[in-house]
């Protein structure tokens, strides 16, 4: 498990390089894109939820990652519209998009170490 500080130095370097790269979905995937239709969102909507997560909905991670160079991937859950949503990210290759991996409903209950239970 990283730490709270770990978990804040992420996700500010995470949305300070979205804000410079923008974000590359993984719309191939196709629970990615049945999730859009579940929770009645449109697409742009899931940059503002990434834009959104804070240590609290951390879940765990950093696991290593192989598909996109080795960059480190993090997992972090947020409610959105009563469903518990399952998201994977990283920050993907030097001087490029940060990488949504997963954006789907979640498949089993997460657990939030900074929350104190799951939701």
């Amino acid at each position: 498990m990283a730490t709270e500080d770990e978990i804040e130095h992420f996700l500010q370097d995470f949305k300070m390089k979205m804000k410079i790269f923008d974000v590359l979905f993984r719309d191939e995937r196709n629970k990615n894109t049945q999730a859009l239709a579940d929770l009645e969102i449109r697409p742009i909507d899931r940059k503002k939820v990434l834009e959104d997560l804070c240590k609290q909905d951390y879940s765990y991670g950093p696991i290593e990652e192989t598909l996109y160079r080795g960059a480190q991937m993090w997992i972090f859950g947020k409610e959105i519209k009563g469903h518990e949503v399952f998201i994977k990210i990283t920050m993907g290759i030097q001087d490029a998009s940060v990488i949504c991996i997963s954006f789907h409903l979640a498949e089993h209950p997460l657990h939030y170490p900074l929350k104190g239970a799951a939701i």
